[in-house]
C-alpha cells in the first residue's frame, strides 16, 4: 500500500499557482465569497479558502449576510458582481438557509465567473469537453491526484460508488473524456444491487457516497486504486471527545488490497481548495483574454 498524499500535493500545486501569479503584469485575480448565516462549519471553510488565497497572490472578499437575508437581496449582490469587472470568480458557500433555492442562486452567478463549476453552462461544456469550462472543485482534485501520482487512466475500469451533481457525475465525466481520463467508467450508488461485484471490476475504485465505511476489503480488487471522497463524522464513543472523521472507505481493512489509497482526512479534502484556487486563476485567464 502507498499513501496518496492530498495535502502535499495541494501544496505543490498552491506553490505552482503561486509562481504563475507573480508573472502576471496586471492586477492579482480576485476572488469574492459569499456567506449566508453564521453555520460554524462554513465559517471556517471560507477562512481556509480566502488564507489560501493570500498565500498564493490571489485577493480576496467575503460578503457576509445574516441568515434572514431574502433571496432578492443575495440576486442583487450577486448581480453587482458579476457587472464588477475586478471580480474573476465567485463562490457561494454551501448550504444557503432554507428560505432560499439553491438552483436559482447558482444559477445567477456569471458562468465565466463560476468558479464552482456549478453552473448549468459549466456543466454542459464539461459534457462536451469545452477546455474553458470551470469544473466542480472535487472532481477536478481527483482527476490531479490520478495524474500526479502517474495512475494510468486509458482503457482502465473506474467504478464510481456516488451519483451527486457535485461529484459523482462530473468526476464521471471527466474520467470518460478521451484529454482527461478516457477510462470505462460505471456509476453504482448505495442502492446498486450488485455493488460489491461492481467495485470488485474496478481497476480505480472512486467513493463518494457519504456513508461511513461502506467499502469494505471484500469490495477492492487486489492492487486496485481507491479513493475516498467521503467526509463522514462518527459520534465519540466516550462523552466529551471531538466527533471522528472517516470516509466511505474502510481505510484500515482495505489498505493492505491496494496498490494507492487516499487518507481521510488529508486526501482528497485539501485538493478541492487547491482546485478552487486554480480556477480562480483560469476565470481570470479567460476573462482576460
Amino acid at each position: 500500500m502507498n499513501l496518496i498524499d492530498g495535502k502535499a500535493t495541494a501544496l505543490s500545486i498552491q506553490e505552482e499557482l503561486r509562481q504563475q501569479i507573480e508573472k502576471l503584469n496586471s492586477r492579482p485575480p480576485r476572488l469574492d465569497v459569499i456567506l449566508v448565516g453564521h453555520f460554524a462549519p462554513s465559517v471556517i471553510y471560507v477562512t481556509n479558502k480566502t488564507k489560501a488565497c493570500k498565500e498564493i497572490g490571489i485577493t480576496s472578499q467575503i460578503h457576509q449576510f445574516p441568515e434572514e437575508t431574502t433571496q432578492l437581496d443575495l440576486l442583487k449582490t450577486i448581480q453587482q458582481l458579476n457587472q464588477n469587472p475586478s471580480v474573476d470568480g465567485i463562490l457561494i458557500q454551501s448550504p444557503l438557509p432554507s428560505h432560499m433555492d439553491t438552483n436559482t442562486i447558482m444559477s445567477a452567478v456569471d458562468p465565466n465567473k463560476d468558479v464552482d463549476g456549478f453552473h448549468p453552462i459549466n456543466r454542459g461544456k464539461l459534457l462536451l469537453g469545452d477546455p474553458k469550462a470551470l469544473v466542480a472543485c472535487t472532481p477536478l482534485g481527483v482527476c490531479e491526484l490520478l495524474k500526479r501520482y502517474h495512475v494510468a487512466t486509458s482503457g482502465k475500469r473506474v467504478t464510481i460508488v456516488g451519483r451527486s451533481n457535485i461529484v459523482g457525475k462530473p468526476l464521471a465525466i471527466l474520467l470518460m473524456q478521451p484529454e482527461t481520463g478516457n477510462a470505462t467508467v460505471t456509476v453504482a450508488h448505495s442502492q446498486t444491487s450488485d455493488l460489491k461485484e461492481v467495485c470488485l471490476s474496478a481497476d480505480i475504485l472512486i467513493a463518494a457516497v457519504g456513508k461511513a465505511h461502506l467499502i469494505g476489503p471484500d469490495m477492492v480488487k487486489e492492487g486496485a486504486v481507491v479513493i475516498d471522497v467521503g467526509m463522514n463524522a462518527l459520534e465519540p464513543a466516550i462523552e466529551g471527545k471531538k466527533r471522528r472523521v472517516v470516509g466511505d472507505v474502510d481505510f484500515n481493512a482495505v489498505k493492505d488490497k491496494c496498490k494507492l489509497i487516499t487518507p481521510v482526512p488529508g486526501g482528497v479534502g485539501p485538493m478541492t481548495i487547491a482546485m478552487l484556487l486554480s480556477n480562480t486563476l483560469k476565470a481570470y485567464m479567460n476573462l482576460q483574454a
